[in-house]
């Protein structure tokens, strides 16, 4: 009976939230390529959230497959002349095409159609998360705390730099500070790199030069993050915490900012790996979406709308990274196709899909080897 509970608490609160907020983005994604065909004039064979066999599904006016298929990791729309869903154009299959029928085809298209088509995807991801935050914010209104200094940890970098209790951080490396979430956010991301830090002290502005430490942090579900801290801290009474209503229009502005800084938070992590000054185990796979949907999940429905903000930007972004079978692969080859006068050849299109495909796979299987060992500790 206990095993029967575990499974049931297992699908229930873990897989039956990952699979609803990884259709939610995956739907959203799709229907940004589908939209963007449909208007372009292209023709859509099928629309699928899942891969693998069809669980169900139906068939439009237009001839479009509409269908829920068996594994939960990812979807596709698959266009008129298409080879196969990473959307490779058939070949052979141009050759028996007329005018008419091959102006349907996303390769048949027009170069600026194709590529509205193709980057229609990652911009409704972003939109999504825009309109999620946008909603929080304009429902709960926005967290503020004003940068201002409680405390500070002994041996730290601000201690070792000359910081003090009561000074105000206005800027780091010249970056205006409006609350206490921004120095978190920029400092957090920069373990190792030196930063200037400019305060208010006694109505006189002065600058320090610190380097964060690098630090390991513990989440309320025991999850562990490689970060930079510097060793300030605020409180209620020095950092002024409260909630700030916001109208509809500030609300979408605060949801383009929120949308922004994962972008480029993503980007700081990257150039952090790249440069060997974070390692690369933060990256996550299936595995720890699911897990992170069940966490999420357990903290209410605002968590994980929150989560679902997130991964839609972290969807988006990865779809467009120029690798072939993505849609940044696409834009890039519809770019090289722009500067030649041209597209590529058929061969040369194919080892860059074969390409991008063993860069994904490889991507997934270090992702997912990564879960596993976060896991198994």
């Amino acid at each position: 009976m206990e095993h029967i509970s575990s499974v049931f608490n297992f699908l229930f609160g873990y897989i039956l939230p990952y699979i609803l907020i990884l259709s939610l983005l995956v739907f959203v994604h799709e229907m940004g390529h589908y939209l963007a065909g449909r208007w372009s004039g292209i023709r859509i064979l099928a629309f699928s959230v899942g891969f693998g066999p069809e669980i169900l599904g139906f068939t439009d006016k237009h001839g479009t497959r509409w269908k829920v298929s068996a594994i939960p990791l990812g979807g596709y729309v698959r266009f008129f002349g298409d080879a196969d869903v990473a959307s490779r154009p058939d070949g052979s299959l141009a050759e028996e095409l007329t005018e008419e029928e091959r102006a349907q085809t996303l390769n048949g298209a027009k170069l600026w159609k194709r590529a509205v088509t193709v980057a229609a995807g990652p911009l409704a991801n972003f939109l999504l998360a825009i309109v999620i935050f946008a909603g929080m914010f304009a429902t709960m209104g926005k967290p503020v705390s004003d940068p201002v200094v409680a405390d500070i940890k002994p041996g730290s970098a601000a201690e070792a730099a000359g910081i003090e209790r009561g000074d105000v951080l206005l800027a780091l490396d010249g970056r205006t500070i409006e609350t206490f979430d921004d120095v978190v956010r920029y400092i957090t991301m920069r373990p190792e790199i030196p930063v200037e830090v400019t305060v208010r002290r006694d109505g006189e502005e002065i600058a320090f030069a610190l380097v964060p430490k690098r630090a390991i942090t513990t989440d309320r579900f025991g999850n562990e993050m490689e970060v930079g801290q510097i060793g300030i801290i605020t409180d209620q009474q020095a950092g002024n915490f409260r909630i700030v209503e916001l109208s509809p229009l500030e609300a979408v502005w605060e949801g383009v900012r929120q949308t922004g800084h994962i972008v480029t938070g993503t980007f700081d992590y990257i150039g952090n790996m790249i440069a060997g000054r974070m390692n690369a185990d933060q990256l996550g796979g299936p595995v720890r979406v699911v897990q992170a949907s069940g966490e999420m999940a357990t903290l209410g429905v605002i968590a994980l709308l929150n989560l679902a903000a997130v991964l839609s930007v972290s969807l988006g972004l990865l779809n467009l990274f120029p690798v072939p079978v993505l849609d940044g692969g696409h834009l890039v080859l519809y770019a090289i196709e722009a500067v030649r006068g041209r597209p590529m050849g058929q061969g040369a299109q194919e080892i860059a899909f074969r390409i991008g495909m063993a860069m994904i796979l490889s991507l997934m299987v270090f992702a997912t080897w990564n879960d596993i060992s976060r896991l198994i500790g």
